[in-house]
């Protein structure tokens, strides 16, 4: 058997159907023991789960007012800078976002104030 050259091999790939280079790639891998499949980046999976697991930012939200309504609405005042109206509206469409998108520890002390005013909060 002749011995072909890279431009005789790259020339029959030009040339060749989409079903016969799916053939030879299947009769390389059994050949030679190998895989075309694109490998898998182990490497990143664990710190992207670390990520998941502690995200950058979360969403304050009021699960319950609790017993003491006009002191919750005091502080949701004074964290969203609303009205009195509107913080009121707020509180009582439980569940309701307090802040969006907020720092962990700044989420942290939002949810200080509003549990010692009373209220129940979540993150999420």
């Amino acid at each position: 058997m002749a011995k072909l050259t890279k431009e005789e091999i790259l020339a029959y790939l030009d040339e060749a159907t989409i079903l016969e280079l799916n053939d030879l790639v299947k009769a390389i891998e059994e050949k030679y023991g190998v895989s075309a499949a694109a490998p898998v980046a182990v490497a990143a999976a664990p710190a992207e789960a670390a990520e998941a697991a502690a995200p950058a930012n979360v969403t304050v939200v009021l699960s319950s007012f609790g017993d003491s309504k006009v002191g919750v609405i005091k502080v949701v005042r004074a964290i969203t800078g609303l009205g009195l109206v509107d913080a009121k509206k707020l509180v009582d469409a439980v569940p309701s976002e307090i802040k969006k998108d907020v720092p962990v520890e700044e989420a942290e002390n939002i949810k200080k104030q509003l549990v010692e005013a009373g209220a129940t909060v979540e993150f999420k």
